[in-house]
């Protein structure tokens, strides 16, 4: 049996903010918009499900016609934040680039 997720203390997320430029926090989740069409945001999403079920580790993903939102939190630690979060965003930052997504300033309230 694994042991549970531990959950990163204020201080720790504050430092992993830091360290995934363009993710922000809203309330025990991060996330972050990409702006893409929407057949490349499909691409996308493949890329980053074959990554998730290596790692075990999955974002909640919204696909629009022109653009592509990333909600991350870890289910296992009581929807809070943990290590992995920070983690599957930097994959997911690369995969983005890799598809050539732009970030985008959008708001999780405008999706």
């Amino acid at each position: 049996m694994t042991d549970a997720p531990v959950p990163l203390t204020e201080s720790e997320i504050d430092v992993a903010l830091s360290t995934t430029p363009g993710w922000r926090r809203v309330e025990n989740e991060i996330t972050r918009t990409y702006g893409i069409r929407y057949h490349g945001g499909v691409a996308m999403i493949v890329h980053v499900a074959d990554v998730e079920r290596l790692i075990g580790h999955h974002a909640d993903i919204d696909l629009r016609w022109d653009h592509i939102r990333f909600g991350i939190t870890t289910h296992d630690a009581g929807h809070r934040l943990t290590a992995a979060d920070f983690d599957l965003a930097r994959r997911i930052d690369a995969i983005a680039t890799a598809h050539g997504a732009e970030s985008t300033k959008r708001s999780s309230e405008e999706i």
